[in-house]
């Protein structure tokens, strides 16, 4: 029980942080709302193109938006931890008896928290644009962003916590993101791109993602593409706690 007490503690204390400067969660929706409104336009002119996935383009948009969002939400939450690191935040906890893989789980749930509520957001203005999908479907496609959003909060912190610094974190969050980015058809399904790239792209776990959330907002449930999707999203959860707290307990020592 000390595990989810403190677990508590911290998810508590980091969420009223993130309320005190609510800017920074609209920041971090901008990117994706833009996308939204500038690109999404483009791909509705493309929907009856030869090799474009089956569903209208905003069923094909929005998911590849929310994975965005789950990875790019997680990936920079990074430079909070070396900023708490720098100001003695980091050592005043480890002192106290909190359990130690709680002071960083406590950390993923509230940016799990805010990537979810950024994505309840970008999927009501979706609405507006024509997005139309089963709430079930919605509520699903929450749940495997809210695990990508965990995943990459554990290695961004495990990423901060060890280099401790924020020129270190950049090029690495940088080198990081960019291959997910191109090869998981989060912008572009990648069945329009040539059969090379579509063979590379398959050995991206992140387009498998992307296909699955696109199957649920067509209204697909019990596919061999969604539960793909999910076991690698739960995968990638424990792999990153694992690493994420195995490198906090390593570098508070």
């Amino acid at each position: 029980m000390g595990f989810f007490r403190d677990t508590w503690i911290v998810f508590s204390r980091a969420m009223r942080l993130s309320l005190r400067q609510p800017l920074w969660v609209l920041i971090g929706l901008m990117q994706p709302i833009l996308y939204l409104t500038l690109f999404g336009p483009l791909l509705v002119g493309m929907a009856n193109a030869p090799g474009f996935p089956a569903g209208d383009a905003w069923q094909i948009f929005v998911p590849g938006l929310l994975v965005q969002l789950g990875i790019f939400g997680g990936l920079f939450v990074g430079f909070g931890i070396i900023a708490e690191w720098r100001s003695g935040v980091i050592d005043r906890m480890m002192v106290t008896p909190a359990n130690r893989t709680a002071l960083i789980a406590g950390r993923a749930l509230r940016d799990v928290v805010v990537i979810v509520t950024q994505a309840i957001v970008l999927c009501g203005a979706a609405y507006f644009f024509g997005l139309r999908v089963p709430i079930w479907a919605l509520l699903v496609g929450l749940v495997l962003v809210g695990l990508l959003g965990a995943a990459f909060s554990f290695i961004s912190n495990a990423i901060g916590i060890a280099t401790k610094s924020e020129d270190a974190l950049a090029p690495l969050v940088n080198a990081l993101a960019l291959p997910i980015l191109l090869l998981s058809g989060i912008l572009l399904p990648m069945t329009l791109a040539p059969r090379w790239l579509q063979i590379v792209s398959d050995f991206n776990p992140f387009k498998h993602i992307v296909d699955a959330l696109r199957a649920l907002f067509r209204g697909e449930l019990m596919t061999p593409t969604v539960g793909l999707g999910l076991l690698l999203a739960v995968v990638l959860v424990l792999l990153g706690a694992w690493i994420g707290n195995r490198v906090f307990v390593q570098q508070t020592k």
